[in-house]
């Protein structure tokens, strides 16, 4: 069902303590958390991509008829807290990823930051150790002091990690448009709220404007290579809170991405 009071509370969620994710990863010892889990879970994985590619059967940058986008679903927040513990984005080989995002002790279930009814964040909670955050979109501008490097490469290591992340979607969304253009010799273009979300760019302006962004006009020209940095690109903008649930797996899966 969808969402009402059943969904939460009733005879399974009360002893539910592990979930299966869609990769066939199993989270174990599990609180109330695992109700927030078993929907905010994503509906495909690395696992996914990877079959549709095997039953196609052609190198990493040779079209396949048999290869159509492959979308992980909405808020799947978490996919991005539990990191390859769920094995939510698309892993590439010989790559490593963040096991779970550990925040501290008393924040780092879903409760404790959102209310469990309204899902609104408790921002006040937040200031004991950020000082001066006092929105929601203040907190965007956190980042911890751990966090040196350039990861988007825009010259600025003071920014939120909200800004590290939006910079690689930026970057990755324009390599795949110019691998789409050279290699594929389709232009591709992107809109979040429009689906199949990847449609032809007829007119190679890198935007899915009204009259491309339909169902008729969707992209159709996957290679395996441009399928997996897609997979990735739409699960990081599919949780927007992404830089909260789970920062440094999104900035891994992006950067793995574009490379």
């Amino acid at each position: 069902t969808v969402v009402n009071c059943t969904v939460c509370h009733n005879e399974g969620t009360a002893t539910m303590t592990s979930v299966m994710f869609p990769s066939g990863m199993e989270v174990t010892g599990l609180g109330d958390e695992s109700r927030c889990y078993q929907c905010h879970q994503g509906r495909a994985s690395t696992q996914d991509v990877n079959a549709a590619i095997e039953e196609a059967g052609v190198d990493p940058d040779t079209v396949s008829e048999d290869l159509g986008f492959i979308n992980i679903h909405y808020y799947a927040a978490a996919a991005s807290q539990l990191g390859t513990r769920a094995d939510g984005g698309y892993q590439y080989d010989g790559k490593s990823y963040d096991w779970e995002f550990a925040h501290v002790n008393t924040f780092d279930s879903c409760f404790e930051c959102h209310d469990a009814h309204s899902l609104e964040l408790s921002v006040e909670a937040c200031t004991d150790c950020h000082p001066g955050v006092d929105s929601q979109e203040e907190l965007k501008n956190i980042r911890l002091a751990g966090s040196t490097e350039d990861y988007d490469g825009d010259g600025d290591i003071q920014e939120g990690i909200y800004y590290e992340i939006q910079g690689l979607q930026e970057a990755l969304l324009v390599a795949m448009q110019g691998y789409a253009s050279d290699v594929v010799g389709t232009p591709i273009a992107y809109d979040a709220a429009s689906y199949p979300y990847f449609f032809i760019d007829t007119n190679a302006n890198g935007e899915a404007d009204e009259d491309e962004a339909n169902y008729g006009n969707q992209y159709a020209s996957w290679t395996p290579r441009l399928l997996k940095a897609a997979y990735n690109y739409q699960t990081s903008i599919k949780d927007p809170g992404n830089y909260a649930h789970g920062g440094k797996y999104h900035i891994q899966l992006l950067y793995d991405s574009v490379e």
